[in-house]
């Protein structure tokens, strides 16, 4: 068993998908209708650029909060995605917060330039930011994974593994209609 985790994680950066799976047909998003939602904790500390950042900075709008390392394959593979969204939907009321796992700064600074994302990453060497999630929402023990929190908050939905704006904006699209 414990090689079989491993090998997936070396595999592709991401465990397997959490038990409960509420979105039939995609195996890796979990989705909570609007009264069975739970709040989002408040991740807050410092960018990659060491300006202070929070996730209740962004209240009122549709976050994407993405979790990524520099060495993950799948990780620098869907960033260019993350980015494009970003810059289509920015203007419609959605913002991407990623969220880093490099112990160093230089790492994570290097990836963020090198793929040119243009929205900020927390620091989170540690996971001690994502480790207030409420327990069950995501397998955080893979990356990357994606949590889309609603304008109140509170997360919507999550999707372990790369993510595509196809997938995503069934979540998000109806959440900025409002």
């Amino acid at each position: 068993m414990v090689l079989a985790v491993a090998g997936a994680l070396l595999a592709g950066c991401q465990a397997p998908a959490p038990v409960g799976d509420s979105s039939p047909g995609d195996p890796l998003t979990r989705t909570w209708k609007e009264g069975d939602r739970i709040a989002a904790p408040d991740l807050a500390g410092t960018s990659l650029d060491g300006d202070p950042v929070r996730l209740s900075d962004f209240r009122g709008e549709v976050v994407l909060v993405n979790a990524w390392a520099s060495w993950c394959g799948p990780c620098r593979a869907e960033a260019p995605e993350l980015e494009r969204i970003r810059r289509k939907w920015s203007g419609r009321g959605l913002r991407v917060l990623g969220v880093d796992n490099d112990s160093s700064r230089d790492g994570g600074r290097a990836f963020q330039q090198d793929v040119g994302l243009g929205y900020p990453s927390l620091h989170d060497p540690l996971g001690k930011q994502l480790a207030r999630l409420p327990k069950g929402v995501v397998n955080t023990r893979g990356l990357p994974y994606t949590i889309v929190v609603d304008p109140a908050g509170k997360i919507a939905a999550t999707r372990t593994g790369q993510v595509t704006e196809a997938r995503l904006a069934v979540v998000f699209g109806p959440l900025l209609a409002r």
